[in-house]
């Protein structure tokens, strides 16, 4: 395909389509070269039309922005209460536990009220003041400065607990979910913590909607292979679904 207006045609057609395409694919499609394919996406990207991701582009922007935790308590809140339901029965007989900061973990919070008794650890404020006075839960909060946005605490207080503390599960949100780049938030600052979090764990289970996948946020948690768990809702696409547990991941979508 040789006609330059041709091809940005046959793109843009494609990834209305599909939403999003590779590199490989474009290549396979046009028969053109792989340079030339990335100055047409550059081209397509100056002109607002797309957005490059790493190996291809999208129609919509990968990259997550940090929104106040009340702005985003409000986005996707009924997949967030499926999501935090299913999150309830991978707790087990554990008698410890790290909950994360984010609404979809807030919302795993409200959620619990444990038979037995449970240790919960966190770093967010508003799952400690959901939590404090729950029958047979005791709550471990993290220290350090409390950020704003997420009315969560981070910094080197923080982790130097979580480098002391061990734990069954961590339930941990993420703000991004990209094969490439693994899972990632939307703010610096507390991408250490989650990392020390992580590290804590035994198990780690990723607490997102279908809305966070293809999606890039600033500060990278992990690769794919250091979760165990992912649970979402049925808006994930199939496709991602095969190639995470083709990773060695167990998606759980919930109902």
């Amino acid at each position: 395909m040789k006609n330059i207006t041709k091809r940005h045609q046959f793109i843009l057609e494609r990834l209305k389509d599909k939403g999003q395409i590779t590199i490989p694919e474009l290549i396979d499609q046009t028969k053109v070269s792989g340079v030339t394919i990335r100055k047409d996406l550059k081209f397509l990207e100056d002109k607002g039309l797309i957005f490059i991701t790493r190996g291809g582009a999208s129609l919509t922007n990968p990259y997550t922005i940090d929104r106040p935790i009340i702005e985003k308590e409000t986005i996707n809140a009924a997949q967030k209460k499926k999501i935090a339901r299913a999150a309830l029965k991978l707790i087990g007989q554990n008698d410890a536990v790290i909950i994360g900061s984010g609404t979809t973990a807030f919302e795993l919070a409200r959620q619990l009220h444990p038979a037995i008794p449970l240790t919960v650890i966190t770093p967010a404020i508003k799952i400690t003041m959901e939590l404090c006075d729950r029958p047979n839960v005791e709550v471990l909060q993290l220290g350090g400065i409390i950020r704003t946005n997420s009315s969560s605490v981070a910094g080197s207080y923080a982790e130097y607990m979580l480098d002391r503390v061990s734990c069954g599960v961590l339930f941990i949100g993420v703000d991004g979910i990209d094969l490439g780049f693994g899972f990632s938030i939307s703010n610096l600052t507390e991408a250490n913590i989650n990392q020390r979090m992580i590290n804590a764990s035994q198990v780690v289970v990723v607490l997102a909607d279908s809305s966070k996948f293809g999606k890039r946020g600033i500060g990278k948690i992990c690769e794919l292979d250091h979760v165990q768990y992912v649970i979402t809702d049925d808006g994930i696409p199939e496709t991602m679904v095969k190639e995470l547990e083709e990773q060695g991941l167990k998606v759980i979508i919930a109902k």
